[in-house]
Protein backbone atom coordinates (compact mmCIF):
# COMPACT_ATOMS: atom_id res chain seq x y z
CA UNK A 1 0.00 0.00 0.00
CA UNK A 2 2.62 2.51 -1.10
CA UNK A 3 -0.20 4.80 -2.26
CA UNK A 4 -1.33 5.24 1.34
CA UNK A 5 2.19 6.06 2.52
CA UNK A 6 2.63 8.53 -0.36
CA UNK A 7 -0.44 10.45 0.81
CA UNK A 8 0.89 10.49 4.38
CA UNK A 9 4.23 11.87 3.20
CA UNK A 10 2.53 14.53 1.09
CA UNK A 11 0.43 15.70 4.03
CA UNK A 12 3.43 15.85 6.38
CA UNK A 13 5.47 17.77 3.81
CA UNK A 14 2.86 20.03 2.21
CA UNK A 15 -0.27 19.84 4.36
CA UNK A 16 -2.10 23.01 5.35
CA UNK A 17 -2.58 23.72 9.03
CA UNK A 18 -6.22 23.69 10.05
CA UNK A 19 -8.29 24.00 13.18
CA UNK A 20 -10.69 21.27 14.28
CA UNK A 21 -13.56 20.84 16.78
CA UNK A 22 -11.29 18.84 19.07
CA UNK A 23 -8.81 21.70 19.43
CA UNK A 24 -5.88 19.43 18.58
CA UNK A 25 -4.84 20.99 15.28
CA UNK A 26 -4.14 19.07 12.10
CA UNK A 27 -2.38 19.15 8.76
CA UNK A 28 -4.62 18.50 5.77
CA UNK A 29 -4.79 18.31 2.01
CA UNK A 30 -7.78 18.47 -0.30
CA UNK A 31 -8.36 15.30 -2.33
CA UNK A 32 -4.97 13.59 -2.35
CA UNK A 33 -4.95 10.29 -4.16
CA UNK A 34 -7.17 8.48 -4.90
CA UNK A 35 -5.90 5.09 -3.80
CA UNK A 36 -6.65 2.33 -6.30
CA UNK A 37 -6.47 -1.37 -5.40
CA UNK A 38 -6.91 -4.32 -7.75
CA UNK A 39 -8.17 -7.01 -5.36
CA UNK A 40 -7.16 -9.85 -7.65
CA UNK A 41 -3.71 -8.56 -8.53
CA UNK A 42 -2.70 -6.63 -5.41
CA UNK A 43 -4.43 -8.56 -2.64
CA UNK A 44 -6.70 -7.42 0.17
CA UNK A 45 -5.98 -3.82 1.34
CA UNK A 46 -5.32 -4.37 5.04
CA UNK A 47 -2.27 -2.26 5.87
CA UNK A 48 0.94 -4.13 6.61
CA UNK A 49 2.99 -1.17 7.84
CA UNK A 50 1.18 -1.51 11.15
CA UNK A 51 -0.55 -4.50 12.68
CA UNK A 52 -4.34 -4.26 12.22
CA UNK A 53 -5.15 -7.73 13.57
CA UNK A 54 -7.03 -6.24 16.52
CA UNK A 55 -9.12 -4.11 14.14
CA UNK A 56 -10.13 -7.05 11.94
CA UNK A 57 -13.14 -8.20 13.97
CA UNK A 58 -14.35 -4.64 14.79
CA UNK A 59 -14.29 -3.52 11.16
CA UNK A 60 -16.27 -6.61 10.11
CA UNK A 61 -18.80 -6.24 12.91
CA UNK A 62 -19.25 -2.52 12.31
CA UNK A 63 -19.92 -3.18 8.61
CA UNK A 64 -22.50 -5.85 9.47
CA UNK A 65 -24.03 -3.41 11.96
CA UNK A 66 -24.39 -0.76 9.24
CA UNK A 67 -25.99 -3.30 6.91
CA UNK A 68 -28.46 -4.34 9.59
CA UNK A 69 -29.82 -0.80 9.78
CA UNK A 70 -29.08 -0.49 13.49
CA UNK A 71 -27.91 2.76 15.06
CA UNK A 72 -27.69 1.56 18.67
CA UNK A 73 -24.45 0.50 20.33
CA UNK A 74 -26.25 -2.35 22.10
CA UNK A 75 -26.25 -4.26 18.81
CA UNK A 76 -22.47 -3.86 18.58
CA UNK A 77 -22.08 -4.99 22.17
CA UNK A 78 -23.48 -8.37 21.12
CA UNK A 79 -20.16 -8.85 19.32
CA UNK A 80 -18.24 -7.34 22.27
CA UNK A 81 -17.42 -4.31 20.09
CA UNK A 82 -17.30 -0.93 21.84
CA UNK A 83 -15.76 1.38 19.23
CA UNK A 84 -18.81 3.69 19.18
CA UNK A 85 -19.32 3.91 22.95
CA UNK A 86 -17.42 7.19 23.25
CA UNK A 87 -20.09 8.86 21.11
CA UNK A 88 -23.04 7.25 22.89
CA UNK A 89 -22.46 8.45 26.44
CA UNK A 90 -25.51 9.50 28.51
CA UNK A 91 -24.41 13.12 28.19
CA UNK A 92 -24.19 13.04 24.39
CA UNK A 93 -27.41 11.08 23.97
CA UNK A 94 -29.24 13.48 26.28
CA UNK A 95 -27.89 16.54 24.45
CA UNK A 96 -29.38 15.20 21.20
CA UNK A 97 -32.64 14.06 22.80
CA UNK A 98 -31.82 10.42 22.09
CA UNK A 99 -32.39 7.30 24.20
CA UNK A 100 -29.41 5.75 25.95
CA UNK A 101 -26.98 4.09 23.55
CA UNK A 102 -28.64 5.57 20.48
CA UNK A 103 -26.43 7.37 17.96
CA UNK A 104 -29.16 8.89 15.84
CA UNK A 105 -29.57 8.65 12.05
CA UNK A 106 -26.03 7.56 11.13
CA UNK A 107 -24.95 4.98 8.55
CA UNK A 108 -27.32 2.11 9.30
CA UNK A 109 -30.37 4.33 9.17
CA UNK A 110 -29.28 6.06 5.98
CA UNK A 111 -28.29 2.86 4.18
CA UNK A 112 -31.49 0.99 5.01
CA UNK A 113 -34.16 3.64 5.79
CA UNK A 114 -33.15 6.81 3.95
CA UNK A 115 -35.39 9.87 3.99
CA UNK A 116 -39.03 10.30 4.86
CA UNK A 117 -40.06 7.28 2.80
CA UNK A 118 -37.48 4.97 4.37
CA UNK A 119 -35.69 3.90 1.18
CA UNK A 120 -33.62 0.73 1.55
CA UNK A 121 -30.63 1.81 -0.51
CA UNK A 122 -28.70 -1.44 -0.04
CA UNK A 123 -31.55 -3.67 -1.23
CA UNK A 124 -32.12 -1.37 -4.20
CA UNK A 125 -28.42 -1.51 -5.11
CA UNK A 126 -28.38 -5.31 -5.03
CA UNK A 127 -31.55 -5.48 -7.10
CA UNK A 128 -29.93 -3.18 -9.68
CA UNK A 129 -26.79 -5.29 -9.81
CA UNK A 130 -28.85 -8.41 -10.43
CA UNK A 131 -31.26 -6.97 -12.99
CA UNK A 132 -29.53 -3.99 -14.60
CA UNK A 133 -25.89 -3.90 -13.43
CA UNK A 134 -24.77 -1.42 -16.10
CA UNK A 135 -27.00 1.33 -14.75
CA UNK A 136 -25.14 4.45 -13.64
CA UNK A 137 -27.40 4.87 -10.63
CA UNK A 138 -25.57 2.46 -8.32
CA UNK A 139 -24.82 4.98 -5.58
CA UNK A 140 -25.41 4.90 -1.82
CA UNK A 141 -25.36 8.05 0.28
CA UNK A 142 -25.04 8.40 4.03
CA UNK A 143 -25.23 12.19 3.86
CA UNK A 144 -28.78 13.37 4.53
CA UNK A 145 -28.90 17.15 5.12
CA UNK A 146 -32.11 16.79 7.11
CA UNK A 147 -30.34 14.59 9.67
CA UNK A 148 -26.89 16.13 10.04
CA UNK A 149 -27.80 18.15 13.12
CA UNK A 150 -29.39 15.09 14.77
CA UNK A 151 -26.11 13.21 15.21
CA UNK A 152 -22.94 13.86 17.18
CA UNK A 153 -20.70 12.37 14.47
CA UNK A 154 -21.73 13.25 10.94
CA UNK A 155 -20.98 10.54 8.34
CA UNK A 156 -17.29 10.67 7.41
CA UNK A 157 -17.48 8.11 4.59
CA UNK A 158 -20.47 9.84 3.11
CA UNK A 159 -21.14 7.92 -0.10
CA UNK A 160 -20.01 5.09 -2.33
CA UNK A 161 -20.63 4.13 -5.95
CA UNK A 162 -20.48 0.80 -7.75
CA UNK A 163 -19.38 0.45 -11.37
CA UNK A 164 -20.09 -2.68 -13.40
CA UNK A 165 -18.64 -3.78 -16.74
CA UNK A 166 -18.38 -7.25 -18.26
CA UNK A 167 -19.22 -9.05 -15.04
CA UNK A 168 -16.74 -7.14 -12.88
CA UNK A 169 -17.43 -4.66 -10.07
CA UNK A 170 -15.48 -1.62 -8.94
CA UNK A 171 -16.42 0.32 -5.82
CA UNK A 172 -15.46 3.94 -5.23
CA UNK A 173 -15.67 5.18 -1.65
CA UNK A 174 -15.74 8.94 -1.12
CA UNK A 175 -14.71 10.16 2.32
CA UNK A 176 -15.51 13.77 3.11
CA UNK A 177 -13.49 13.71 6.36
CA UNK A 178 -10.52 11.36 6.52
CA UNK A 179 -8.42 10.76 9.62
CA UNK A 180 -5.59 9.17 7.63
CA UNK A 181 -3.80 7.30 10.46
CA UNK A 182 -6.91 5.69 12.01
CA UNK A 183 -10.05 6.10 9.91
CA UNK A 184 -8.65 5.49 6.43
CA UNK A 185 -7.09 2.03 7.02
CA UNK A 186 -10.26 0.86 8.78
CA UNK A 187 -12.62 2.12 6.07
CA UNK A 188 -10.49 0.96 3.15
CA UNK A 189 -10.63 -2.60 4.45
CA UNK A 190 -14.36 -2.33 5.21
CA UNK A 191 -15.32 -1.21 1.73
CA UNK A 192 -13.11 -3.85 0.14
CA UNK A 193 -15.11 -6.40 2.16
CA UNK A 194 -18.36 -4.77 1.10
CA UNK A 195 -17.31 -4.98 -2.55
CA UNK A 196 -16.57 -8.68 -2.15
CA UNK A 197 -19.91 -9.24 -0.43
CA UNK A 198 -21.83 -7.41 -3.15
CA UNK A 199 -20.05 -9.43 -5.82
CA UNK A 200 -20.77 -12.75 -4.15
CA UNK A 201 -24.49 -12.18 -3.59
CA UNK A 202 -25.01 -10.93 -7.16
CA UNK A 203 -22.91 -13.52 -8.96
CA UNK A 204 -20.38 -10.94 -10.14
CA UNK A 205 -16.62 -10.53 -9.63
CA UNK A 206 -15.02 -8.09 -7.20
CA UNK A 207 -12.41 -6.26 -9.26
CA UNK A 208 -11.19 -3.02 -7.73
CA UNK A 209 -11.56 -0.51 -4.90
CA UNK A 210 -11.04 3.22 -5.32
CA UNK A 211 -10.64 5.17 -2.09
CA UNK A 212 -11.08 8.93 -2.52
CA UNK A 213 -10.51 11.09 0.58
CA UNK A 214 -11.54 14.76 0.46
CA UNK A 215 -10.41 16.61 3.61
CA UNK A 216 -7.56 14.23 4.38
CA UNK A 217 -5.75 15.04 7.60
CA UNK A 218 -3.24 13.96 10.21
CA UNK A 219 -3.71 15.38 13.70
CA UNK A 220 -0.72 17.08 15.27
CA UNK A 221 -0.56 14.48 18.05
CA UNK A 222 -0.39 11.69 15.42
CA UNK A 223 2.59 13.02 13.48
CA UNK A 224 5.41 11.18 15.28
CA UNK A 225 3.60 7.84 14.99
CA UNK A 226 2.91 8.47 11.31
CA UNK A 227 6.57 9.23 10.69
CA UNK A 228 7.36 5.82 12.15
CA UNK A 229 4.82 4.15 9.89
CA UNK A 230 6.06 5.74 6.67
CA UNK A 231 9.60 4.62 7.51
CA UNK A 232 8.50 0.98 7.13
CA UNK A 233 8.53 -1.02 3.92
CA UNK A 234 5.11 -2.43 2.98
CA UNK A 235 4.83 -6.22 2.86
CA UNK A 236 2.73 -8.38 0.56
CA UNK A 237 -0.97 -7.84 1.14
CA UNK A 238 -3.05 -10.67 2.61
CA UNK A 239 -6.00 -12.46 1.03
CA UNK A 240 -9.57 -12.76 2.27
CA UNK A 241 -12.08 -15.51 1.66
CA UNK A 242 -15.84 -15.28 2.22
CA UNK A 243 -18.09 -18.14 3.16
CA UNK A 244 -19.34 -19.14 -0.32
CA UNK A 245 -22.63 -20.43 1.08
CA UNK A 246 -23.88 -16.93 1.97
CA UNK A 247 -26.08 -15.60 -0.85
CA UNK A 248 -27.94 -12.85 1.02
CA UNK A 249 -25.87 -9.83 2.08
CA UNK A 250 -27.88 -9.52 5.28
CA UNK A 251 -27.01 -13.07 6.35
CA UNK A 252 -23.25 -12.64 6.71
CA UNK A 253 -21.82 -13.24 10.18
CA UNK A 254 -18.35 -12.39 11.58
CA UNK A 255 -17.07 -15.94 11.13
CA UNK A 256 -17.83 -15.80 7.37
CA UNK A 257 -14.67 -13.75 6.71
CA UNK A 258 -11.29 -15.49 6.70
CA UNK A 259 -8.07 -13.45 6.65
CA UNK A 260 -5.10 -15.34 5.21
CA UNK A 261 -1.34 -14.70 5.00
CA UNK A 262 -1.36 -11.47 7.00
CA UNK A 263 2.20 -10.65 8.11
CA UNK A 264 2.32 -7.01 9.23
CA UNK A 265 4.89 -4.89 11.01
CA UNK A 266 4.23 -4.32 14.75
CA UNK A 267 1.27 -2.20 15.79
CA UNK A 268 1.44 1.56 16.25
CA UNK A 269 -0.61 3.47 18.80
CA UNK A 270 -2.30 6.55 17.32
CA UNK A 271 -4.30 8.95 19.50
CA UNK A 272 -7.99 9.29 18.62
CA UNK A 273 -9.22 12.90 18.34
CA UNK A 274 -12.51 12.93 20.24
Amino acid sequence: MNQYLDIAREILENGHRKSDPQGVGNRALCSPGPIRIDLEKDGFPLLTTKDMSKQWKPLICELLWFLSGSTNVADLHKYNIHIWDMWATPEICSSLGLPAGELGPIYGKQWRFFGRNGIDQISRLINNLKKNPDTRRNEITSWNPEDIDKVFVAPCHDNFKVFHAEGMLWLRQDQRSCDLPIGAPFNIAQYALLLMMLAQVTGLKAKGLIYAPFDCHIYENQINAMKLQISREPKALPRVKLNPDVKDIFNFRPDDFILENYDPHPGIKFPVAL
